[in-house]
């Protein structure tokens, strides 16, 4: 998103993919309105629309007697997409490397990984990557680095990280069905295992939380035990869980952490390379995508220079501060909410005070849907960025 963007502003760009495609099923699927808002301003919405989606209008847990308990609600924001999508980020990715291809300055170089930065003393000027040619180095003003939880570029320039609490790890597996399971996001619980499913077409992804180190432990209870865990949790799949099998069943180590600084002369990183998010509420790709946008729109004038002065980079990291530590503080609280149930089974409870409070004043609930599906620092396309919808495109 960041490289689109500021190709769009006449900066020159090259963005690394190591892998050869994006295809990969464990990815966040939830786009938020945040970023639905972000395609209608850079012209894109009606590529995004022909993506097959689902549309979720809340974010929801279930209370003390099994029903959906709405803790945000999204239709109350004031936005031309108040919900938040269901589809394959694959797509979406795609759509994006699409339209970048519209860009002479945007250059995407699938299947080459960056393999080590380049220095200067102690200013950054570049990286050296292995891809399809072999070896190659890349010389810039700026290196964004957007790889994830494990980023080689934040390791190496040594920016440490502060962990934050969480006690879950998840396991990721689909099951084909033609079942129809509601749009929605909720965790269920039911006798003591918590799943989150995700329906697609003629499939379903499934996210089983279990405690955080467990997972040797879940696998010797066998395929069967989460055959009956997935039937008895989701009724309407129980005869599509034959289909289950656990060498298929992939585990994903849950990690929220922040690092203090996102910077060094030269290196800028953003996404979960400073601030991994638990996948519980779908928050991370959109936080990633809005932290893109602020560097777009900051830094584009002084890379069309060619110069990029650290306090550039501070204002990136001071930008995006506020909604990021809104969001960890509200995805902690939910973390409170349901390891409980994780470890010890029993109901998801939300606290007994929080449930009367937006019971009673459900227009509260757009406090929650504001910070999660927007953030509290709203972030725009730059002027530079923005297209027009097309009035009108044939069959």
């Amino acid at each position: 998103m960041a490289g689109l963007l500021l190709a769009r502003g006449g900066v020159r760009v090259v963005v690394l993919e190591k892998h050869e495609d994006f295809f990969r099923d464990f990815r966040g699927d939830t786009i938020h309105p945040s970023t639905l808002r972000l395609l209608d301003e850079l012209g894109l919405y009606h590529r995004f629309a022909r993506i097959t989606h689902r549309r979720v209008s809340n974010i929801s847990l279930q209370d003390r007697k099994g029903e959906d308990f709405v803790l945000g609600d999204l239709s109350r924001l004031n936005t031309a997409h108040p919900y938040m999508t269901i589809a394959p980020q694959w797509d979406f990715l795609n759509l994006l490397a699409e339209a970048g291809e519209d860009e002479p300055g945007f250059d995407l170089r699938m299947g080459t990984e960056m393999s080590s930065l380049i220095w200067e003393g102690d200013r950054v000027i570049g990286v050296r990557a292995v891809g399809v040619d072999g070896e190659i180095e890349f010389r810039a003003p700026l290196v964004v680095a957007a790889d994830g939880r494990w980023s080689k570029a934040r390791e190496e320039a040594r920016l440490p990280v502060r962990e934050l609490h969480s006690g879950i790890d998840v396991w990721w597996f689909r099951i084909d069905t033609e079942a129809e399971l509601p749009d929605s996001v909720a965790p269920r619980s039911h006798d003591g295992s918590v799943f989150v499913a995700i329906p697609r077409d003629g499939h379903v992804q499934i996210a089983r939380l279990i405690p955080k180190g467990e997972d040797a432990c879940f696998r010797a209870e066998g395929v069967e035990a989460l055959r009956s865990a997935v039937a008895g949790t989701f009724p309407a799949l129980a005869e599509d869980v034959a289909g289950i099998e656990m060498d298929e069943v992939k585990l994903l180590d849950v990690r929220r952490n922040e690092a203090p600084r996102w910077f060094v002369d030269g290196l800028l990183c953003i996404g979960d390379a400073v601030h991994a998010m638990s996948p519980l509420g779908g928050v991370g790709v959109n936080l990633a995508v809005q932290d893109g946008m602020a560097t777009a729109r900051l830094l584009a004038d002084s890379l069309r220079t060619g110069e990029v002065p650290i306090r550039q980079l501070r204002r990136v990291q001071r930008r995006r501060l506020l909604t990021t530590n809104a969001v960890e503080l509200l995805q902690g609280g939910i973390h409170r909410m349901i390891e409980p149930v994780v470890h010890h089974g029993g109901d998801i409870r939300p606290p007994a005070p929080l449930e009367w409070l937006l019971r009673t004043f459900p227009a509260l609930t757009v406090v929650p849907a504001r910070i999660l599906g927007m953030g509290i620092t709203a972030e725009h396309a730059p002027d530079f960025a923005r297209r027009e919808e097309p009035a009108f495109e044939g069959a």
